[in-house]
């Protein structure tokens, strides 16, 4: 009998190894395995990594590592490609990309090269992540390739990036699997994983799961492999109590000699975990605290430095480590069997003791860089000498830190890094001279990292305090035009006050920043009431730019005139200067403005009714957003134009997906509201009035209403209170709701928005039988224009709405809406413009034309899911008799239309009210009555009605 330190077979995982071989085995495709700490998904990882290599795939493995809020940048892909170097050296690695493409892995890897000169461009982000597609995918054509990036949940932001944009594309032949593993128990609700993993598990060929806890007899078969002895069943039941199924907490509890539990097991975590190190030898304990200050992994050559010993007494101390499983070699590494353990090691050391540990290490790495790679050298000399508490090799080591990240193209690594040169700054005497930089130039760096990082609230605060270091007007004005932009995407009006400042600080000949300011003024007004001002603006940009030679404030300018075009010249000649600026965007190589060119594109298309192609369109640009680390800001918009064509053309739950996908990421408020606000839509239109009202609720705390308001979000979030309000049965209420649509007629894109929103005033004042509310309303939708079907559409089905009040045949009203809608492809309104006509055939006597439109409208509603709508057609159709309910029988012997007279009767309606609601004479209603009262065995319509809240007849 011997006792192992852990179970030599894998036990109770055959059915996550199944899955994991189906992913190969239908790949490309991506597993996602999360689960607590130590439940075992590095060992099912291992099992999974040894069958597939026996089968011929190629296993390419890389770890995230934990060093706090630093990050290191790309760190599991670095480690991947090191492996790789290693296998085949940096030739063969080249000999797999296409032309001299291998020199942008430069910025992972020194081997290939010196990092392309834009490496600190959203361009070069991308053309990385293009590019370590294709390395895998190129691998995967000569073999099945695993790669398995572990411990997620410490990735950094660059690395979550990526990953994203490697599971999104996993869309070729190639036999690629991707696995990721994270600590389920680490993931806070803040947890910036969080949003990949909802994001990536609604991808197609992405499996997602969570590793459980061991039942008891599994638990008992582990026990069994450990001590390779069938144990007591009263040892089973103590070990399965005290670990509750954690398969490392079983391994601990049994690390013992005889393979029993020694003693009394701490209550805490730390303290189990530390019980192996414990009974190990005390120079042993010593040396396992020095390297659990290198992280999970540690090369041999910089313990050895931070240690003092020599190879051979540093094998001698470490051996007995090594044989209880605390430690596990890895190469030229060491790393502790768990992350845990290292924690529980390093948590155990005294305040003094951990100062010096990391003070040590830093030294250590001075002294020979040599001993890191030279990507991991900076954020790793920057997290020693943070921890160590000497504030001034702190802020020098940052200071590098926040340039390598820059240069890999990290922009929120560079942010955090640029955040603690900044924390430190006060506490280091002549801190400018350490860094050879003034504060005021630290913290305009800083904003840029925050901007690019998509960090809104950070950016406008760090600008803040870069304008009080700042004299130059240049740098001001530069810095003015960043807070305005980043201010406004948050619906600060003091962000026009920014760009105004902006543009009078830099008078004069034409410079960048003058084209800048200008188009950045241009772009954020043109929406606002004081739109008007836009277009001189623009056209000024667009000739400044030109003159400065700034393309990317060129492109700007002309998409902000494109967008004030719109009423003015037709879509088909705003799509042709698109095609145009789109080109001057991609020679420009500037990211931001071809987003934008996406943006104005999807929207144009959606406007013209062009749904299909507006999806296609919003969709890439999403897709373009993430790949620049965009998804928070120009992603949002976007996301919104891609959720408002996937519901005109009926595609609901796709539209909620994107919408749920969206609000993962944190927008910024105001693109938040208008994603709340189109979800509170599809609630109100599927008949979830409760969930439509909360929505409304969050929606309109969020969206602007004063100097930043805009018609594409007041006017749209007015038109569904007021639609919620008519689903409540108070029209007055909905008229009421409409009122900021009324009080802004002049707002950009005014007839886009206020087109549906009038359709719903209409609909409110003929519910509400007010013809007086209805005139402002009237005199509103008269000034508005009509450009293109979508706006006739709406248009005429405003007049159809309106026919009860202006007293004019409904039928031939509604008939023309129903044709438009055909014609723009949007099923919803065609549904309901079907329903519509029907009631007025049915009303005006065209019985004939009753049954075939709402047979057509059925099939919509049902498709849709749109329950209101479809129970106004189930009643109608019983009202009129239609679609086959004419005939079949009734309770109490009565026929169905006396089933229907007699709900009416029990509500308290007059014969008169009777035939006016089932379309017949007041004689027929009469006999119907008097059929029922005999029938019923009743003398009056209150005993009819009595009867009927007795037996039930009518409750749903």
């Amino acid at each position: 009998m011997s006792v192992h330190y852990s179970s030599p077979m894998l036990i109770g995982r055959s059915l996550e190894l199944d899955r994991l071989g189906k992913a190969l085995a239908d790949a490309p495709s991506a597993v996602l395995v999360g689960g607590e700490a130590g439940v075992g998904k590095t060992r099912l990882i291992r099992e999974f990594g040894a069958r597939a290599q026996a089968a011929g795939a190629r296993l390419l493995v890389g770890g995230c590592i934990e060093l706090g809020a630093d990050g290191l940048p790309f760190a599991p892909f670095t480690t991947v490609l090191r492996g790789l170097v290693r296998e085949m050296g940096p030739e063969g690695v080249t000999a797999l990309l296409p032309g001299s493409a291998a020199s942008g892995l430069a910025r992972l890897l020194p081997e290939f090269g010196e990092p392309e000169p834009d490496a600190t461009s959203g361009e070069a982000r991308a053309r990385l992540f293009e590019l370590i597609l294709t390395l895998l995918e190129r691998l995967a054509e000569h073999s099945p390739t695993v790669l398995v990036i572990e411990d997620a949940h410490w990735a950094d932001r660059s690395t979550r990036d990526l990953l994203t944009f490697l599971i999104r594309n996993l869309d070729g032949a190639a036999a690629l699997l991707v696995v990721v593993t994270y600590r389920s128990d680490e993931l806070h609700r803040s947890h910036p994983l969080r949003p990949l993993l909802a994001e990536v598990a609604r991808v197609e060929r992405v499996d997602r799961y969570d590793l459980s806890r061991l039942g008891r007899r599994e638990v008992a078969d582990l026990v069994r492999g450990i001590l390779d002895r069938e144990p007591s069943a009263q040892l089973v039941e103590q070990v399965n109590t005290r670990s509750e199924g954690n398969p490392l907490f079983v391994e601990a509890l049994l690390n013992c000699e005889d393979g029993e539990p020694r003693g009394e097991v701490p209550e805490s975590l730390r303290d189990l975990l530390l019980a192996g190190v414990r009974r190990l030898p005390e120079d042993t304990q010593e040396l396992l605290r020095v390297a659990s200050g290198g992280g999970d992994h540690i090369e041999h050559p910089l313990l050895a430095a931070v240690s003092g010993l020599d190879d051979a007494a540093l094998d001698r101390t470490l051996r007995p480590a090594v044989a209880a499983n605390v430690l596990v070699v890895e190469g030229d590494r060491y790393m502790f069997r768990h992350a845990l353990i290292r924690e529980a090691v390093h948590g155990d050391l005294l305040p003094g003791e951990h100062s010096r540990l990391h003070a040590g290490y830093a030294r250590a790495l001075e002294a020979d860089p040599t001993l890191l790679p030279a990507r991991r050298l900076a954020v790793e000399l920057a997290h020693h000498w943070y921890r160590s508490h000497d504030a001034t090799w702190a802020l020098i080591s940052a200071w590098r830190a926040a340039g390598e990240a820059s240069r890999a193209a990290a922009y929120a690594e560079a942010l955090e890094m640029l955040s603690r040169v900044l924390e430190l700054w006060d506490r280091v005497p002549e801190a400018a001279e350490h860094i050879g930089h003034e504060l005021g130039e630290v913290l305009e760096k800083s904003v840029t990292a925050a901007d690019l990082a998509g960090d809104v609230e950070r950016g406008v605060k760090l600008a803040t305090a870069a304008l009080k270091e700042i004299d130059d007007p240049t740098r001001a004005a530069a810095l003015l035009e960043q807070r305005g932009r980043l201010s406004l995407h948050s619906h600060r009006a003091e962000g026009i006050d920014d760009l105004r400042e902006a543009i009078r600080l830099i008078p004069g000949a034409p410079s960048v920043i003058r084209a800048r300011a200008l188009a950045t003024m241009a772009e954020k007004i043109f929406k606002f009431p004081i739109w008007g001002e836009a277009r001189g603006i623009a056209e000024e940009a667009a000739l400044v730019a030109r003159e400065a030679g700034d393309a990317a404030a060129e492109v700007s300018a002309e998409l902000t005139l494109i967008c004030l075009d719109g009423g003015l010249v037709d879509d088909e000649t705003r799509l042709a200067r698109l095609d145009v600026i789109a080109e001057m965007a991609e020679r420009a190589a500037s990211y931001r403005p071809l987003l934008r060119v996406f943006v104005t594109r999807s929207h144009v298309l959606e406007g013209a009714g062009r749904h299909e192609e507006a999806i296609e369109v919003a969709r890439r640009g999403v897709e373009k957003a993430r790949e620049h680390g965009l998804a928070r800001t120009a992603g949002a918009g976007l996301a919104i134009n891609l959720a408002e064509p996937l519901m005109s053309v009926g595609r609901w739950d796709d539209a909620l997906t994107v919408i749920e996908q969206m609000l993962e990421q944190d927008p910024a408020p105001g693109h938040h509201g208008v994603l709340r606000q189109l979800a509170g839509e599809v609630a109100l239109a599927r008949g979830d009035l409760d969930a439509a009202a909360m929505t409304l609720a969050t929606a309109s705390q969020l969206i602007a209403r004063g100097a930043t308001r805009c018609a594409e979000d007041l006017f749209v979030l007015s038109r569904l209170e007021a639609q919620l309000h008519l689903a409540q049965g108070d029209p007055h209420k909905a008229i009421s709701a409409l009122e900021p649509v009324m009080a802004n007629a002049r707002l950009s894109d005014d007839a886009r928005y206020a087109w549906p929103a009038l359709v719903v005033g209409a609909r409110a004042c003929a519910q509400a039988r007010d013809p007086d509310a209805f005139a402002p309303i009237e005199a509103r939708a008269e000034g508005l224009g009509v450009h293109g079907p979508v706006h006739r559409a709406h248009q005429l089905t405003f007049t159809a709405e309106a026919a009860p009040l202006r007293h004019s045949p409904s039928l031939p009203a509604w008939d023309a809406a129903v044709s438009a809608w055909e014609t723009v492809g949007q099923p919803y309104p065609l549904a309901w413009a079907l329903t519509r006509a029907a009631e007025a055939a049915a009303a005006e006597g065209h019985r004939d034309g009753v049954s075939p439109r709402l047979r057509r409208a059925a099939e919509l509603a049902d498709r849709l899911g749109a329950r209101p709508l479809r129970e106004r057609i189930d009643d109608l159709s019983r009202r009129t008799r239609v679609n086959g309910t004419g005939t079949g029988t009734a309770p109490l012997g009565l026929t169905p239309r006396e089933l229907e007279v007699l709900r009416l009767v029990a509500d308290g309606r007059s014969n008169r009210e009777i035939a006016e609601a089932l379309f017949i004479s007041v004689k027929t209603a009469s006999v119907h009555v008097s059929n029922i009262l005999t029938k019923l065995d009743v003398t009056t319509r209150g005993e009819a009605a009595a009867t009927t809240h007795r037996l039930r007849l009518f409750e749903r």
